[in-house]
């Protein structure tokens, strides 16, 4: 499992940018960001280099911050790389609750994913697939 940056942002202007600024003047790098919305508030998705340091920067500036658990799995980056990857999680009776992908190279991309069941990663090794480790995303603090 990896730690994902998980913010809940009013979704009013500016706050998005003012969450970004506690992050960096702490001296945290992001390197990836994604957002969901309602009417009424947003959710960050992030991972930075310390996300421990990060939800420390974000709940002092006065945000609501967690680390999720979340399955980082490389998935190859061709026609249906995603597609095994979830028949693998319906035949093992595991909900996805959410997830978003990341083509990092022309070999491979990186599926996150909020699952009900953290111990289907060995399963996932046993079946071929490549977990990602925390040290491949970000420095662990």
């Amino acid at each position: 499992m990896i730690s994902q940056l998980t913010v809940f942002l009013e979704n009013e202007k500016g706050r998005l940018a003012s969450a970004c600024r506690a992050i960096a003047d702490s001296g945290i790098n992001m390197s990836a960001l994604f957002l969901a919305d309602t009417a009424d508030f947003g959710v960050a998705r992030i991972f930075c280099d310390t996300p421990e340091a990060a939800v420390e920067a974000l709940r002092d500036a006065g945000y609501r911050a967690t680390l999720t658990p979340v399955l980082g799995v490389r998935v190859p980056n061709r026609p249906g790389g995603l597609a095994d990857l979830l028949e693998f999680f319906n035949e093992h009776d595991v909900n996805i609750e959410y997830g978003y992908c990341f083509s990092v190279n022309q070999e491979y991309a990186i599926d996150v994913l909020k699952v009900s069941d953290h111990s289907i990663e060995d399963a996932l090794e046993d079946a071929g697939f490549t977990p990602v480790a925390p040290e491949e995303i970000y420095h662990v603090d």
